[in-house]
């Protein structure tokens, strides 16, 4: 069974060079070992999506620019998330503040190709169905 992801978690994409840690504001009031529960609207870019480094993505513009100036060498850029849908598919039998808890098998579809996976969840206690 999947483990329930909390603040913390790790994170990683695959154009990203670093890994990244999901921030989740206390607006569920839902917590595991004293940390906030995520649910898959979590995912806005720069509040619950931190930057993964530098990105390699040849669909992100900057590096495309990049790219092109580096007469064709893939130079990467740093990383600006761009995650304009939620996670998917999330725990759908279990709500948190009425949408799907967030689970460590979800992932996230960033606009430039990549696709951000869970490392740990940032707790191991808590399963969901």
């Amino acid at each position: 069974m999947p483990n329930q992801v909390c603040m913390g978690a790790m994170m990683q994409c695959s154009f990203g060079v670093a890994p990244s840690s999901l921030v989740v504001l206390p607006t569920n009031m839902v917590m595991t070992d004293m940390v906030p529960d995520a649910n898959i609207m979590d995912h806005i870019p720069m509040v619950n999506i931190m930057p993964f480094g530098m990105c390699m993505s040849i669909a992100n513009p900057m590096v495309a620019a990049a790219t092109a100036a580096a007469l064709g060498v893939l130079t990467p850029m740093p990383c600006i998330p761009a995650t304009p849908a939620p996670w998917v598919p999330g725990a759908p039998t279990v709500l948190l503040g009425k949408f799907p808890t967030l689970d460590n098998t979800s992932m996230l579809m960033c606009m430039w190709a990549g696709v951000i996976q869970f490392a740990t969840p940032g707790e191991f206690t808590v399963m969901v169905p």
